[in-house]
């Protein structure tokens, strides 16, 4: 996956800008990525990105209009259309069809602008102003951004081989980390399968000035919404339906097209149903094999039909096996060891995905969620 990666440190920066450019070609998967550097010694910062050519955030790095703070991002923002319009009756000069205008909500709202990003991201904001760098992450830490501190330099990466190509020493594993990967499937308490390297808590704001963490703080815990008042089956229901109905115009917002992963599940179903879209102008497709039908695909052909949309499976097909050594090690090599070799399909058939439609709009755990499932 593309993301940023960078490097904060008390010595001269200069001597690192050949350590972050490997560390940014770490992150480059397809030809097709756009990537870049930027420098500035007297921050004491080093930051590189990598992003999917015309993404939201393919217009790196961006800056206000006297240039004076900076903002490199990775990832999405979902705003109500109103918010970059009262950012224009400001007078900030953006386009609000990419990333430009998340810089001047900082200017707008100082600090607590993160608080107003909906989507998974991660992120640097530099504000020459006051000689201050931020390190930050989306509430639940799904845009992940791994880390190795030394006592000079902070070293962060989104992909944990950034940091493994400039740092040979932590290329060992974690044996308390690795056991709990093969009984929870995955590390806990913010630590990887890498000794030494660890994950940004999720919610995350660290602070640096002169290239030395001046705090490390949360900007969001959990606990404020899932404490909050519980709301009656009616209530639930109606505030559910009102608020699922204003948000997802939002998803669909893009300047590129897309498409979406129909299921047989809640969720997906949902979607399609709660979307005004004129005939045949949302692409669907399924995954599925090609000996039978999968109960998705029946499914999803059906409500397919049924909201005058157009269909088609994907399948996991002869074409497959052949690559399936290759994209075996790819899905290992890209997740950083997150995922084993049963990935290997999911990376086949989402580049038959990206051929539809360069965005792919789907649900996860709608059923389970919302009827309840015990294993959850």
């Amino acid at each position: 996956m593309p993301g940023i990666a960078g490097i904060i440190t008390k010595g001269p920066v200069k001597e690192k800008v050949p350590g972050l450019h490997q560390m940014v070609q770490a992150l480059i998967h397809e030809p097709s990525y756009t990537s870049g550097i930027y420098i500035n010694e007297e921050l004491g910062v080093g930051i590189g990105w990598a992003n999917r050519y015309q993404s939201f955030a393919d217009c790196m790095p961006v800056w206000n209009e006297t240039s004076d703070v900076g903002l490199i991002y990775y990832g999405e923002n979902f705003a109500d259309k109103g918010l970059t319009a009262r950012l224009h009756s400001r007078g900030h000069r953006f386009d609000p069809s990419n990333a430009t205008y998340l810089v001047h909500l900082y200017e707008e709202q100082g600090p607590d602008f993160i608080k107003q990003l909906n989507g998974w991201f991660s992120g640097v904001l530099m504000d020459l102003r006051k000689g201050e760098v931020s390190l930050f992450n989306d509430r639940y830490g799904m845009q992940r951004i791994y880390y190795h501190e030394t006592k000079e330099a902070v070293y962060f990466s989104s992909e944990a081989k950034s940091l493994l190509r400039v740092h040979p020493k932590l290329r060992y594993l974690d044996m308390k980390s690795l056991g709990e990967f093969f009984s929870f499937g995955c590390a806990l308490d913010n630590r990887t399968l890498f000794s030494d390297v660890s994950l940004l808590p999720p919610g995350s704001v660290w602070n640096f000035e002169n290239g030395s963490v001046k705090r490390k703080h949360r900007y969001f815990d959990p606990d404020t919404w899932e404490h909050q008042t519980p709301l009656g089956n009616e209530a639930f229901y109606k505030n559910f339906r009102e608020t699922f109905g204003r948000i997802l115009p939002k998803y669909f917002d893009t300047p590129n097209g897309v498409a979406l992963s129909l299921t047989g599940g809640l969720d997906t179903r949902m979607i399609l149903s709660g979307i005004d879209i004129p005939r045949g102008q949302l692409p669907c497709y399924t995954f599925g094999g090609i000996y039978r039908d999968c109960f998705d695909v029946k499914i999803a052909r059906k409500v397919a039909k049924v909201c005058d949309q157009t269909h088609q499976v994907l399948e996991v097909g002869k074409e497959f096996f052949p690559q399936f050594p290759t994209l075996a090690e790819k899905t290992v090599y890209i997740t950083d060891g997150n995922l084993n070799v049963s990935g290997a399909p999911d990376l086949y058939v989402n580049r038959l995905a990206r051929e539809i439609a360069p965005v792919r709009l789907t649900g996860n755990y709608g059923s389970e969620i919302m009827r309840g499932a015990r294993h959850l």
